[in-house]
């Protein structure tokens, strides 16, 4: 695990994640032209905690009692399907995914129509128990990333029921957030966007815009649970609307002029232009096969 300078805490996920990426890098049939390897489902405007580090904890976010439709969810399973889709599918975004009763079918049609990728979920564990974590993977999950809020007590709770069932640790992910203050809590802490202004944390927008790159629309596609389609979830204001999958296509979203413009600025390290102006967050800790392979072909 290689800590980048300037980092409080580095969460030795990035580096699993970043082998993973990285590893799962494909194209487009017959051309050079990078597919992302990551899609991330923000299935539902529901969670059950305001964390001090989330936007969720900003008076004005949209919370929203809504969940993403069946058959939105099929659509881009069934487009993802079409360009033999093998990288990671995630449903996280500041959101808590086992609050949706039907996110058992969703990995379920998940696994089924794209048995090459890794299906993954991101929760804080309030809701799982020995039941529920037997039918999620049952439904085909392949990783499970639980992050622990509440101390040593939780932690070792989750332990013990991951051994009782004898889940493997590259399948079960125990993150542990409850960690000092001079550890961050346990997280690699960033202003989300420039959206989040905690003061007492030091998390506020940037005073100057970063000449950064940042790789996320070189790898990742985020959808919102209504379709709309961002540059990450860190901009969960919304300030850069890509797309909509009700209305358009996968691949259309992934390489129309809005999102080649948003990656060809952010990988030139020119940050000018909402939100990414107001961003502290390490946007190339992740994704620098995907950067490079975008640099070969613009």
């Amino acid at each position: 695990m290689k800590k980048k300078k300037g980092i409080k805490f580095y969460d030795p996920q990035i580096d699993v994640k970043k082998e993973l990426v990285a590893n799962r890098l494909q194209y487009i049939a017959n051309t050079k032209i990078p597919l992302p390897s990551e899609i991330e489902i923000s299935e539902s405007g529901v969670c059950n905690r305001k964390c001090s580090f989330c936007p969720r904890s900003d008076p004005n976010y949209p919370e929203k009692n809504e969940f993403i439709s069946f058959d939105l969810h099929k659509k881009l399973c069934d487009q993802l399907k079409e360009v033999n889709y093998s990288g990671l599918l995630i449903y996280s975004g500041f959101v808590e995914p086992m609050l949706d009763k039907n996110i058992y079918k969703l990995v379920r049609y998940a696994k089924n129509t794209l048995p090459q990728a890794s299906i993954e979920i991101i929760t804080n564990g309030d809701v799982l128990n020995e039941q529920r974590l037997k039918k999620i993977y049952n439904s085909g999950l392949d990783r499970l990333q639980i992050s622990l809020y509440d101390g040593i007590e939780q932690h070792k709770k989750f332990t013990k029921l991951g051994k009782k069932l004898n889940l493997k640790n590259n399948r079960y992910i125990l993150r542990a957030r409850y960690l000092p203050e001079e550890k961050n809590f346990g997280i690699t802490l960033s202003n989300r966007g420039g959206m989040l202004k905690n003061a007492e944390y030091k998390i506020l927008p940037t005073s100057k815009t970063l000449k950064k790159k940042c790789f996320y629309p070189s790898y990742k596609f985020f959808m919102d649970y209504n379709g709309d389609v961002l540059m990450c979830s860190h901009d969960w204001g919304k300030k850069n609307i890509l797309g909509n999958l009700k209305n358009e296509n996968f691949l259309d979203i992934w390489l129309n002029n809005k999102t080649q413009t948003a990656r060809n600025r952010l990988n030139s390290a020119d940050r000018g232009f909402k939100p990414c102006n107001v961003c502290d967050v390490e946007g190339d800790l992740i994704g620098k096969t995907h950067y490079e392979a975008w640099k070969k072909i613009s």
